[in-house]
């Protein structure tokens, strides 16, 4: 017998005899607890991921994702990759919360490809990497996916900027379904939002700016909303997924009566709403109006005026300053939705249709 034949029986041996040991005492078979921590392991894995773009850091669009075995503190840390890493939305805004339904949700500058960290309380991510943290330590979950061929919601182009329309459900006003087909531009340039019935179910509208401005003003030039139900709202904002600390940066013109007919139909609003001082309602007249609102550290300038074409007069309707609870810039984006007011005691009868015929930035 050959050497090699000797050591492969004397293996075999060894083998057997292991297996008896194993098998009487159950050595060899991994514990529950050691089971019970692999199953336990967390993941990420994501429902919405953005297109992909070489340079996209004067663009941004939302990613989506759960985690699968989280544990409380945990935070999601976000990347983009434009030839290197780097974490989004922003250095100063790191971490992404991971809701009570194992969900988190922010906004992206755009890049080829995006990854999702799951880390601890107290870890400091890098704000550019070459290579991405690894699992291990303060890290318990990666994951990187390529950016889509496509944007994952259609846009539309008004004013001289792309915005985003919602293809998702919302629960602003009670939950909603919203359809890209209720958001359209004219002839003329100037944006429809509308409410229409699809599938049996009232379908609302939403356009997001693909950009964040900042401080400076920002008007949005309106055809009459006097015949707005009492159960739609149309809302002029601004709204910062990241933004948890400064209430989403979310400052707000109104157009809605908030399902009482017999109330103004308008108001400017400094989140959070439930605050009486954040509040100033108004009545907007029908015709044609401009509402606008200047942004400055500190403080908030809310204005509406009365528009005549005819004459190229105008005059104020309404004008209010909140100096209190004002957010400062992150990367917040200005929105358009118009939507129904689910718990208003006057169901939506007839639909609705909102005309904004100009939006204008300036810094």
């Amino acid at each position: 017998m050959s050497p090699r034949g000797h050591d492969a029986n004397d293996i075999a041996c060894k083998t057997g005899f292991l297996l008896i040991i194993c098998l009487s005492f159950g050595a060899c078979k991994p514990s529950q607890g050691t089971a019970k921590r692999k199953a336990a392991q967390p993941s990420i894995e994501f429902s919405r991921i953005p297109q992909a773009s070489e340079d996209g850091k004067d663009k941004d669009d939302i990613i989506e994702g759960r985690v699968v075995g989280s544990h409380t503190g945990q935070k999601i840390v976000l990347y983009a990759r434009s030839g290197a890493w780097w974490v989004q939305p922003l250095v100063s805004q790191p971490f992404t919360t991971v809701r009570s339904d194992s969900r988190w949700t922010n906004a992206t500058h755009l890049g080829t490809e995006y990854a999702a960290l799951l880390v601890e309380p107290g870890y400091q991510p890098p704000p550019r990497a070459d290579v991405l943290p690894g699992k291990g330590g303060s890290v318990a979950a990666v994951a990187i996916a390529k950016g889509q061929k496509v944007p994952p919601s259609p846009s539309i182009h008004f004013s001289g900027y792309e915005w985003r329309v919602r293809n998702a459900p919302s629960s602003r006003g009670g939950w909603n379904n919203y359809d890209p087909s209720n958001a359209w531009t004219d002839a003329s340039g100037a944006l429809h939002l509308r409410i229409a019935k699809i599938n049996g179910k009232w379908a609302c509208a939403e356009v997001t700016l693909t950009r964040s401005l900042g401080y400076g003003t920002y008007s949005f030039v309106v055809r009459d909303t006097s015949h707005l139900e009492p159960a739609v709202v149309f809302g002029m904002f601004t709204w910062d997924y990241a933004g948890d600390e400064q209430n989403h940066r979310e400052m707000d013109i109104e157009i809605s009566r908030w399902g009482d007919p017999s109330t103004n139909n308008a108001q400017y609003v400094v989140q959070p709403f439930y605050i009486p001082a954040n509040v100033f309602r108004f009545a907007a007249p029908s015709g044609l109006l401009t509402h606008s609102f200047r942004w400055q550290p500190g403080n908030v300038s809310f204005t509406t005026i009365r528009s005549s074409k005819s004459l190229n007069k105008a005059r104020a309707v309404a004008e209010n300053t909140f100096t209190s609870g004002v957010p400062s810039p992150g990367i917040e984006s200005v929105r358009m939705n118009l939507f129904v007011l689910q718990v208003a005691k006057a169901p939506l009868q007839n639909g609705a249709e909102v005309v904004v015929e100009k939006f204008q930035y300036l810094p």
